[in-house]
């Protein structure tokens, strides 16, 4: 049985851990990775800071992480897609509520992962700049295409123009990336927001207009833009875009759903040194405001909204639908591209630690990645 080291977080609010862990064999229906990059997402350094302030299920010492890349290293019983040696990306869901196991999470030499959330690798892709996609990939996905989302039809190599519209606010993160490469692919026109130094990159995506998002007009213009049109309901990634969208889909046709992937209120308030007791009191106005506000205006301009969880796809039709028949001919066509650019901070389990610090600091268009 191999030897297995992860990066432990033993408490909230404490340096992550390089030491030992236990290797977990495969289920019917999982595969054991050996991770050689990682990826790092806000939920990481997220939990690190208020644990189970946000996630109540996880108990300590606890593994971290949700996006990895490396070779198969075994297969349980009955799997056929892969064999050992393969070159994957994957998803880690240990820290979904319905599963809670160390074993699944990424932050580790051994992750196990379920097939429905694995897909190969192209040879000419490292696997860095893989293992940007599985968290923002699942995100988008979830989004956009379960059926108490937004139920896009799904992406394919030959979809048809659906003559809808769909809103992506926020679209140089690391889900807005996915989401805009998704919903193009799925036959929707795309509309997204971004500052103007990353429009040709979303253009080059696929979205077919994008809009300052520091403009005092934004609103406006959006709305001017969708005269005409049927929208297909609007995706919010970026912080506080939830009101922004119900705004513009409740002046225009079409469904009438914004799916929420953003939080109220900016991440970065916890990484200022402040305690995080008396962080939450100063922001907790703001969050309660902007939550009474998007009650209000979805309730009275009747709009459904959602809140994502980037990992439930792996407990319906949509993980299959994006990780096995989507995914991996896309990558290995070019017609799909990882994305954002991964940018490498530094190698093994004791980088990710930095990648943390990195992140903290905002990224556009990027996406901090660990070797190992």
């Amino acid at each position: 049985m191999p030897d297995n080291t992860a990066a432990w977080l033993v408490a909230t609010r404490t340096k992550l851990e390089i030491r030992p862990a236990p290797y977990t064999a495969p289920k019917a229906g999982e595969i054991v990775v050996r991770n050689r990059a990682v990826a790092i997402n806000p939920v990481d350094w997220v939990l690190q800071i208020l644990g189970t302030l946000i996630f109540r299920w996880i108990k300590f010492p606890v593994i971290l992480g949700e996006d990895l890349a490396g070779e198969v290293a075994e297969v349980g019983p009955g799997v056929t897609r892969f064999k050992i040696g393969d070159r994957v990306l994957g998803q880690g869901v240990g820290l979904n509520p319905e599963r809670n196991r160390l074993s699944e999470c990424a932050f580790q030499i051994y992750t196990v992962v379920p097939v429905n959330l694995a897909s190969p690798i192209p040879d000419a892709m490292t696997y860095e700049e893989a293992a940007v996609l599985p968290l923002g990939l699942s995100t988008a996905a979830c989004g956009l295409f379960q059926k108490d989302f937004l139920a896009l039809q799904h992406p394919s190599a030959d979809a048809k123009p659906t003559g809808k519209t769909l809103l992506i606010w926020g679209g140089a993160t690391s889900v807005g990336c996915n989401a805009v490469q998704l919903a193009a692919a799925a036959g929707y026109e795309v509309f997204t927001t971004a500052s103007p130094r990353n429009f040709e990159y979303l253009k080059k995506l696929g979205a077919a207009q994008v809009f300052d998002y520091h403009s005092k007009t934004v609103v406006k213009d959006i709305i001017k833009a969708l005269k005409g049109k049927t929208m297909a309901g609007a995706l919010a990634i970026a912080t506080g875009s939830t009101a922004l969208c119900l705004d513009i889909v409740g002046r225009c046709k079409g469904r009438k759903f914004v799916a929420i992937a953003g939080a109220p209120i900016s991440l970065s308030a916890f990484t200022k040194g402040s305690s995080v007791t008396l962080t939450l009191v100063r922001l907790m106005p703001t969050m309660v405001g902007s939550t009474l506000s998007a009650w209000v205006k979805s309730r009275t301009r009747g709009i459904r909204t959602n809140f994502i969880f980037g990992g439930s796809l792996v407990d319906n039709e949509v993980g299959a639908a994006i990780y096995e028949k989507f995914l991996p001919k896309a990558l290995a066509e070019g017609r799909y591209i990882a994305a954002p650019p991964a940018q490498v901070v530094g190698k093994g389990l004791e980088a990710i630690e930095t990648g943390f610090d990195v992140q903290k600091k905002g990224m556009s268009a990027e996406k901090v990645v660990v070797s190992l």
